[in-house]
C-alpha cells in the first residue's frame, strides 16, 4: 500500500463516499481523484464537483454515461429477460460494471495505482466492483474502506463527517441508503431493516402511492426492434430518453414499486424497496411481444437460462466469459422480436392489450374455434396416445 500515490474513487457525494475521500487521504497520504458516473441521478449531481474538491479531491470527474448505460447495459439485460429471484430488475447490479469500466479508464489516464469504492463488507456491491476490476485491470489495487476502518456504523460516519466539516445528506428522519440511476431507485436502512415494518412515506420518490395514482387509465404503445424498445406512442427516442419517459409515465401511475427480502451473494438476506417504473413497463411489454414472435422451444430454452443469467449480473460477473457467451445466445433469440405492444397503465399495474409483429408466429387459421381446413382434430388422438405410452408403461409396473 505504500506504493499507492494516486487513487480513483467512485464518488456519489453521499455519506459513505464523502467520508471515504477524506479517510483515504489521511490513511494513505495520497492523491484522490473522484469519478461521479452520471447514470441518470438528475438533481443529485448538483454541486458534486465543488463538494469533492472542497473535501480534498485533486480532480473531480463527472461523466455523462446515461446513453451508454441504457444501450450497452440495461437493454442487453432486458433483451435477456433478466430478473433476479422472479422479482428484482437488477437496477443497482447492472450499473456497477459500467462504473468500474470508467474507473479503470480514468486510472489509466491519470496513472493511478488503485481504485476505491464505498461498498460495505456486508453487501453485494463490493463483489461487483472488485470482480469487474479484476476482469478489466487485475494490476490495480482496490481499496475498500468499509473492510478496513474502525468506523463501523452510520452514526460513526456522521460523526467523522461533522469533525471534518463534510456536509452529508443523511438525517435521523431520513436514514436511508439510496442508489438511484436511470433504471431505478433503491432504499435500504432505517425502518426497512425490520421486515415486519411497512416502508415509511419517505421511501416513495419515483412512484406515487397507489392511492394517489390517477383514477383514469392511460393507454400507450411501445415499438420494439430486435428486442429493444425504440419508440413510445410512435415517437422514436434514444435509449436513455425512452427510459426516462417511461419512468415519468410509470411513476405517475404508481407502477414498478417493489418491497422484497432478497438473498445477497455474500450469504445473508436483506430487505429493500425498489422503484423501477420504466423498466417494469418495458419488461411487461417485451415479455408480451415475445409470446407472439418466439418459437416455443427457443422460448422455453431461453426461460431456463434467465435465472442463471440474472445471477451472473447480480453476483458481479458481467465481464465473465459465461455471461458474454450467454448474451450472444440471448441476442440471437431476439432477432425476431420486432413489433408493437399496446398497454394499459392503471393503479400500479401494466396490462398488455394488443400486440402486432411482422414476425408473428400466430396463425389464426390454426388457432380458430371456427371451422377450418388446416387442422384435422382427429390427428390429436394419435398424438395423445404416443405421449401417453410411457405413462401406461410406468403404470403397468408401478401402478397401485
Amino acid at each position: 500500500m505504500s506504493d499507492i500515490k494516486k487513487v480513483v474513487l467512485a464518488y456519489s457525494g453521499g455519506l459513505d463516499t464523502s467520508v471515504i475521500l477524506k479517510w483515504i487521504q489521511k490513511t494513505y497520504d495520497c492523491e484522490v481523484i473522484t469519478l461521479t458516473a452520471d447514470l441518470g441521478q438528475e438533481e443529485e449531481l448538483d454541486g458534486l464537483e465543488a463538494k469533492a474538491l472542497a473535501t480534498g479531491a485533486s480532480k473531480a470527474y463527472i461523466e455523462d454515461l446515461q446513453e451508454e448505460f441504457a444501450k450497452d447495459f440495461i437493454f442487453p439485460a432486458f433483451r435477456s429477460g433478466a430478473i433476479y429471484e422472479s422479482r428484482y430488475l437488477l437496477g443497482t447490479s447492472i450499473a456497477r460494471p459500467l462504473i468500474t469500466k470508467k474507473l479503470v479508464e480514468i486510472a489509466r489516464k491519470e496513472g493511478a495505482q488503485a481504485l476505491a469504492h464505498g461498498a460495505t463488507g456486508k453487501g453485494n456491491d463490493q463483489v461487483r466492483f472488485e470482480l469487474s476490476a479484476m476482469a478489466l485491470a487485475p494490476d490495480l489495487v482496490t481499496i475498500a474502506p468499509w473492510r478496513d476502518w474502525d468506523l463501523g456504523s452510520r452514526t460513526a460516519l456522521i460523526a467523522f463527517a461533522k469533525e471534518h466539516g463534510i456536509p452529508v445528506p443523511v438525517t435521523k428522519e431520513k436514514p436511508y441508503s439510496c442508489d438511484r440511476n436511470l433504471l431505478h431507485l433503491s432504499f435500504e436502512g432505517g425502518e426497512l431493516e425490520d421486515p415486519g415494518h411497512a416502508p415509511a412515506p419517505a421511501s416513495h420518490l419515483l412512484c406515487v402511492p397507489i392511492e394517489e395514482a390517477p383514477d383514469q387509465p392511460e393507454i400507450i404503445t411501445i415499438d420494439f426492434e430486435q428486442g429493444d424498445p425504440v419508440a413510445v406512442n410512435g415517437e422514436r427516442m434514444s435509449p436513455a430518453s425512452l427510459i426516462k419517459h417511461l419512468n415519468r409515465l410509470g411513476g405517475k401511475h404508481g407502477i414498478g414499486r417493489l418491497d422484497m427480502v432478497e438473498n445477497r451473494f455474500v450469504g445473508m438476506k436483506s430487505r429493500g424497496v425498489y422503484e423501477t417504473p420504466g423498466g417494469t413497463i418495458i419488461h411487461a411489454a417485451h415479455q408480451d411481444l415475445e409470446g407472439l414472435c418466439l418459437d416455443r422451444e427457443l422460448m422455453h430454452l431461453r426461460d431456463t437460462l434467465i435465472p442463471r443469467y440474472a445471477e451472473m449480473i447480480y453476483n458481479g460477473f458481467w465481464y465473465s466469459p459465461e455471461r458474454e457467451a450467454l448474451q450472444a445466445f440471448m441476442d440471437k433469440a431476439q432477432e425476431c422480436v420486432t413489433g408493437q405492444v399496446t398497454l394499459k397503465l392503471y393503479k400500479g399495474g401494466v396490462w398488455p392489450l394488443s400486440r402486432t409483429s411482422p414476425n408473428s408466429l400466430y396463425n389464426p387459421d390454426l388457432a380458430t374455434f371456427e371451422e377450418d381446413d388446416v387442422y384435422n382434430q382427429a390427428d390429436a388422438a394419435g398424438f395423445i396416445r404416443l405421449q401417453g405410452l410411457r405413462l401406461m408403461a410406468y403404470n403397468k409396473v408401478h401402478g397401485k
